[in-house]
């Protein structure tokens, strides 16, 4: 496995050589599928210009800043050197874990980024790494910590997935959003027990096993069937509108979906007929 960055994963006095590996591909987040911007009338690449309006020409690279607008069109400027200052200057290339929580406590709204931790070449450096993910497996903890890369200070977790260390980046608690409103709106909410119970039902009869291979993306499907298709000359067929779902009784919505479930769970449970009994009968002479 590829690694980006390699140093060590420190907890106490235990230093685990460790690399760090992206665990989701670069088009994660956004189709697999890249465009680019083209002229229509000749399809040819366009190209993005740098252009100044106050001087009316295209400037280079090097006629270019970092500006912070405090008001409209009043900035403050920052040099690269003011940027490179602020930096951290750490070469250790250690990911030092500060504290060990249990791993349910952590939300995932905090996630940023995930990646493998690949352990070292050696049997005798490998048995930390295993050492620490055992522990963290049999107690149900993570390690929060922290590690300096391309001189940017990163907060991140290190949790145990199956057989391996994961280490996900977190958001600091300034970047995520509060849900205080919601949490407002739904405080002054009631529900009925009936409507609960129902509720209940519908969960319970479509509960099931997280399958990660169920997690296919129709709209990556449905674009790679586009550019077949155009590749081949075919006319693509515009989508059928979707009809907007009329607004129903919730107790009567809920009592339709637990129907709905049922009829599923007993089709799925069906054993399927067999070919011999699917055969008409020969007729006695």
């Amino acid at each position: 496995m590829r690694t980006t960055w390699n140093g060590s994963l420190s907890f106490g006095l235990v230093s685990i050589p460790v690399g760090l590996a992206p665990a989701t591909k670069p088009a994660a987040r956004q189709s697999d599928v890249s465009f680019r911007l083209l002229h229509r009338e000749c399809a040819t690449p366009i190209k993005q210009k740098r252009w100044c309006p106050t001087h009316d020409r295209e400037v280079s690279q090097d006629e270019i800043v970092r500006g912070y607008e405090v008001a409209k069109g009043r900035f403050v400027i920052v040099e690269d050197a003011d940027l490179e200052a602020l930096e951290r200057r750490d070469d250790s290339r250690a990911i030092e874990i500060r504290t060990f929580v249990p791993v349910a406590s952590v939300d995932p709204i905090f996630f940023d980024r995930h990646y493998y931790l690949v352990p070292a070449t050696t049997q005798a450096q490998r048995r930390p790494y295993v050492l620490l993910l055992e522990a963290m497996r049999q107690t149900e903890t993570a390690a929060l910590g922290r590690f300096v890369r391309a001189g940017r200070e990163s907060l991140c977790l290190v949790r145990a997935r199956g057989d391996a260390l994961v280490l996900e980046t977190l958001f600091v608690a300034e970047d995520v959003y509060s849900q205080a409103e919601i949490a407002e709106a739904v405080a002054a909410t009631e529900v009925r027990e009936p409507e609960l119970e129902l509720a209940r039902q519908v969960i319970e009869s479509m509960a099931g096993d997280f399958d990660p291979a169920e997690l296919v993306s129709e709209y990556r499907r449905d674009l790679r069937a586009l550019l077949d298709a155009r590749l081949r000359g075919e006319e693509i067929a515009e989508p059928e509108p979707v009809a907007e779902a009329p607004v129903v009784d919730l107790m009567e919505a809920l009592k339709a979906s637990v129907q709905a479930a049922k009829k599923r769970s007993a089709t799925r449970a069906a054993p399927p007929k067999s070919k011999a009994a699917s055969r008409p009968r020969a007729r006695a002479s």
